[in-house]
């Protein structure tokens, strides 16, 4: 993975690993007043190294996302502070993305996640039809 292969080989397979395998990242993005807002999201890494993720219409993170691309993605579960993977970026809502029930790779990571919540795979995509991909450019650790 390009974006972190400035990392030391232990550190770079355990963030990719993450980045793969973790379940909720925090989404930030910025107000038009400048208040950053912070929320729980569900993501895939994809292979191009873009971020997928889906929202319901309307919500406030696609209005900031429109004002301002800069977002900032922060992966749950940080082990006491040691653990921490943030990447900073810039995001787009994409109109023509597959809708969720039909992106097979999110699909296989949330399938158990959208059945316990939602019932089936086509009920979270009526509730979450927007679809979001953000473009990493830096990578923290």
């Amino acid at each position: 993975m390009e974006l972190a292969s400035h990392l030391p080989p232990g550190d770079r397979e355990r963030v990719e690993a993450r980045l793969r395998s973790n379940l909720m990242a925090w989404l930030t993005t910025v107000r038009p007043n400048g208040q950053p807002v912070s929320v729980p999201v569900w993501f895939l890494m994809r292979a191009d190294e873009s971020i997928l993720l889906y929202s319901q219409p309307g919500q406030q993170k696609l209005r900031n996302i429109a004002d301002n691309p800069k977002v900032c993605l922060g992966l749950d579960v940080t082990d006491i502070g040691r653990n921490i993977v943030r990447i900073e970026g810039t995001a787009r809502q994409a109109y023509d993305q597959l809708p969720a029930n039909k992106e097979l790779a999110y699909l296989a990571k949330y399938t158990e996640r959208i059945g316990a919540m939602f019932g089936t795979p086509e009920r979270f995509a009526e509730l979450f039809s927007a679809a979001l991909i953000i473009t990493p450019t830096r990578l923290r650790t």
